[in-house]
């Protein structure tokens, strides 16, 4: 059975940065796509980022030139770093490995 671990949420001051951490325990084969996508309080879970095998990346309109996504496929690690934090980044994040895999999910809470 796989697991997704996601580490490194906490609370930030507005400005801040934040690394995002993802590794799946188990075996899994030929991850296509990772991920990140938030959830904050009332609203729908969104995409924040993804990753394909390839190295291609795709980034929601909110985070461009502040968030950067990496993998590594060696380790089936996904990472997020997050820079200029602002309070609309507060979210619950979580990683994605396609087709279905979900991690629990890290708090990121940005104080104004």
């Amino acid at each position: 059975q796989v697991h997704l671990v996601e580490s490194g949420g906490g609370l930030v001051q507005a400005g801040g940065s934040l690394r995002l951490s993802c590794a799946a325990s188990g075996s899994i084969f030929r991850i296509n796509a990772m991920g990140w996508y938030r959830q904050a309080p009332g609203k729908q879970r969104e995409l924040v980022a993804t990753i394909t095998s390839g190295g291609s990346s795709n980034y929601a309109d909110s985070v461009k030139g502040r968030f950067t996504i990496s993998r590594d496929n060696a380790k089936n690690t996904v990472d997020l770093r997050m820079n200029n934090l602002k309070p609309e980044d507060t979210a619950v994040y979580y990683c994605y490995f396609s087709p279905k895999y979900w991690g629990q999910g890290t708090q990121v809470t940005v104080s104004s």
